[in-house]
């Protein structure tokens, strides 16, 4: 383990760039692997998640390198030639890899074992096994909590694959984009059904590699349609920054009296946006410059002053376009004057920790007020006043986003908080820690 105590340190200013957004940068390497060619991928991020993708579409056949200038290249084997991989698939901390790529070889004519470290293992995969079985994939897995599906797991791709319509039982874009990325290889058409809209990357890269992919929209519901025996052309792709790594930064700025910072090549997704909105609708003074378009997502630099923000009851329609950012719009609901109730928050339970009972935990022994329900959290804020900070480590369960999210609480905090593992911080930000200093100088 490698703890940390993370200090007031002063206002953040001056200008960073946060790595490339993870979601699209694994979508970049397994569709980069499933076209015949050379795809060329800028501002990737080069953390273990994005790496473990990698590192699997290798095992499957696809050449996947890194220039010596930054730039990825991937050559690709094309849709239904992925070869049998020799060895298990070690997806380190990554759900998103593991997920997608279930649905990758659920229908090729190969079997593939997964494995994962212990915060991964724990992880509930019977939502993806369900529509890929129905699709003709057969699974073998361990038995989790509460009869829970979980890795290690074997999947024994069908060929031909059988079209379905799926309706998600509940919104996720890691389900959704796996019956995607199953329907590529699957004859006939795919249809699946959104009721709550989901960040839409996969949607958006399938179509810039070629993929026969349509989305309507009736009443609030996405129907999305997906052509199989699909061939992906190659691309030039260049990575916006994630928003999910910005969050802490701009939380931080918020946060932090006398702090003005520039956050420079944001993805701003609409799909991803929920938190930049909900801080506005709080009183934060977030300003966006320079928008622009790249690759097919809307991306701008972002300028964060510190503002005194205002408890606010949150719609739980916008979970999934902030899913990932709970964990720091947290600690800005700790700092805020007033109330902050969240619900329709269950997703957090099984992500790589239950992120609700973790930053509940966490909070509270850095001084906030937080009571756990069932579905979300209630915080009373401290109306800009910091926290008392920890006297021992908060327990973070191997999850980056608890690490970093408590290092912010601990920028706004009298004596600092201390985590208990900052390891895991490498799996989506491994400059996160640089970063925060270079801020803070």
């Amino acid at each position: 383990m490698r703890p940390r105590r993370f200090r007031p340190a002063g206002a953040l200013r001056g200008e960073i760039r946060v790595p490339g957004d993870k979601s699209i940068s694994h979508r970049s390497i397994m569709l980069g692997a499933l076209a015949v060619g050379e795809t060329r991928v800028t501002g990737l991020l080069e953390g273990e998640d994005v790496l473990s993708t990698a590192a699997a579409m290798r095992a499957m056949g696809a050449r996947v390198e890194r220039e010596e200038i930054g730039e990825w290249v991937v050559n690709g084997v094309g849709v239904g030639a992925l070869l049998q991989p020799q060895a298990p698939l070690d997806m380190g901390n990554s759900g998103t890899s593991t997920r997608l790529l279930m649905g990758l070889v659920a229908s090729h004519a190969i079997d593939a074992t997964f494995v994962g470290d212990a915060s991964l293992s724990k992880r509930p995969m019977g939502r993806v096994i369900e529509p890929l079985s129905r699709m003709g994939a057969a699974f073998d897995s361990a038995e989790g909590a509460k009869g829970s599906q979980t890795l290690p797991l074997t999947v024994r791709g069908a060929s031909p694959a059988v079209p379905i319509e799926y309706r998600l039982p509940v919104a996720s874009a890691q389900v959704k984009s796996a019956v995607l990325l199953a329907a590529l290889n699957t004859p006939g058409i795919t249809t699946v059904i959104e009721p709550v809209p989901t960040r839409d990357h996969s949607e958006r890269m399938l179509r810039g590699f070629g993929a026969e992919l349509d989305v309507e929209e009736v009443d609030g519901t996405r129907v999305i349609r997906l052509r199989g025996e699909a061939e992906l052309r190659p691309q030039v792709i260049e990575v916006p920054g994630d928003p999910s790594s910005a969050a802490f930064f701009i939380v931080g700025a918020l946060i932090i009296p006398g702090s003005e910072l520039l956050i420079r090549n944001v993805g701003l997704n609409p799909t991803r946006a929920g938190l930049i909105g909900l801080l506005r609708d709080m009183g934060g003074r977030i300003d966006e410059e320079n928008p622009r378009v790249v690759g097919g997502e809307p991306v701008a630099d972002l300028r964060v002053h510190h503002s005194p923000l205002k408890g606010i009851e949150v719609d739980p329609t916008l979970a999934p376009s902030m899913i990932d950012e709970f964990p720091v719009f947290f600690v800005a609901a700790a700092l805020a004057e007033g109330r902050t109730v969240t619900s329709g928050l269950d997703e957090l339970r099984v992500k790589e920790s239950d992120r609700l009972s973790t930053m509940a935990a966490a909070l509270t022994l850095a001084g906030a007020s937080v009571t756990e329900n069932e579905d979300g959290l209630l915080i009373d804020g401290t109306g800009g006043d910091p926290l008392a900070g920890t006297e021992g480590p908060i327990t973070t369960h191997l999850d980056h986003r608890i690490a970093m999210a408590m290092a912010i609480a601990g920028m706004a905090s009298v004596k600092g908080v201390e985590v208990d593992d900052t390891r895991p911080i490498a799996t989506s930000f491994p400059v996160f820690e640089e970063l925060l200093e270079e801020v803070t100088r």
